[in-house]
């Protein structure tokens, strides 16, 4: 059975104060501080990420776009990946929750999404 909602996973140049602000709306999160996971290079946040269904927030565009590209090259999978620009937390929390609630999991699943 396919889940609906995005279960997100934040890397660690997000502030945990977009996750709280997320949770409060009734959706899952998981930081990497959360998940232990500080340090860990970009590919394995992106594994982790995968191994556990969620679809990843980052800002960092250009390592991300990177990944993206070399998952696709590789005919590997992701559960998406969206980059948002730095801005205050309030404001990228306003951003994906108009992602959240306008996909299902299913749809964004591989693809690369900029708010």
């Amino acid at each position: 059975m396919s889940q609906l909602f995005i279960d997100l996973y934040l890397d660690e140049d997000v502030s945990v104060l977009v996750a709280e602000l997320i949770r409060a709306r009734g959706f899952r999160v998981t930081t990497t501080q959360e998940a232990q996971n500080l340090g860990r290079s970009d590919r394995e946040q992106l594994e982790y990420a995968i191994a556990h269904g969620q679809t990843f927030l980052t800002h960092n565009r250009a390592d991300f776009e990177a990944l993206a590209q070399s998952f696709f090259s590789s005919a590997s999978f992701h559960h998406g990946i969206i980059i948002a620009v730095r801005r205050p937390p309030r404001e990228i929390v306003t951003r994906i929750l108009a992602v959240l609630n306008s996909r299902t999991k299913d749809e964004i699943r591989d693809q690369l999404v900029y708010i």
